[in-house]
């Protein structure tokens, strides 16, 4: 019975390594920047686990924290942090421990620290990296003025129904992974002070650009054009935060 008992121990032993294994290996199959977007984006800065963008001309002192999608390197969304630095925002995108920000959902607060000069602060990302962007919102009401979904969605545990927390959701046509039919169901968990918006023509992969993504769907608008429609539609918001 003793020998039976350690075998089967060492069989689950063998079953989680292998599972842990597998796991790891697929959290390091990430999502690359496009050769477009790193030759219209030139060099970035990097601060640590951070990509940063800082105002060159006006300093609207205000930060804006951006969770990249699950295993999408944080450079492929250096397009829209520069287009936001540009109009007066100083942006952090930052790269999670094996690629996913629902592992490190509270990340944002090493860069909220290291910017203290920052007066007002807002949270988004893409994906699932928006879903835990807006949990840190949900968590840090104090802290977060607002919150952008980017192809996104709050938790059910992240209701803000009852809450005046601003929130931009930009979302597109073409979605083949957030798609309108779970942007229409999770409705209800946005508060009174949303504004939605809808890419014609775009898809999920062109919330980044980092080239077509598994489950997707064609878009029916270049990756610049869509990333362009995004960040007006953010900064027209934001300016009016």
């Amino acid at each position: 019975m003793k020998r039976l008992i350690k075998r089967v121990l060492l069989s689950i032993s063998i079953l989680l390594i292998c599972g842990f294994i597998g796991f790891f290996v697929w959290t390091q199959q990430t999502y690359e920047p496009t050769k477009e977007l790193l030759k219209s984006v030139g060099k970035v800065n990097q601060d640590g686990d951070w990509l940063t963008f800082k105002p060159s001309g006006i300093d609207k002192e205000v930060g804006i924290v951006l969770y990249p999608g699950a295993k999408v390197e944080p450079t492929a969304y250096s397009y829209l942090g520069k287009r936001l630095s540009e109009a007066g925002y100083t942006v952090g995108i930052p790269k999670f421990n094996l690629n996913l920000a629902m592992l490190e959902t509270n990340k944002a607060e090493e860069w909220i620290k290291q910017n203290a000069s920052i007066k007002k602060w807002f949270i988004g990302g893409h994906s699932l990296g928006g879903v835990s962007a807006a949990t840190f919102a949900h968590e840090n009401p104090d802290l977060i003025k607002g919150v952008i979904l980017l192809a996104s969605y709050p938790a059910n545990g992240d209701d803000f129904s009852n809450k005046d927390t601003s929130i931009l959701s930009i979302y597109a046509e073409k979605d083949g992974l957030t798609t309108k039919d779970k942007i229409d169901e999770t409705k209800s968990l946005l508060s009174r002070k949303t504004v939605l918006f809808e890419i014609k023509g775009g898809n999920h992969a062109q919330f980044g650009m980092y080239g077509e993504q598994k489950g997707d769907n064609q878009a029916d608008i270049s990756a610049k054009v869509q990333q362009d429609l995004i960040a007006d539609e953010m900064i027209k918001w934001l300016d009016k935060q």
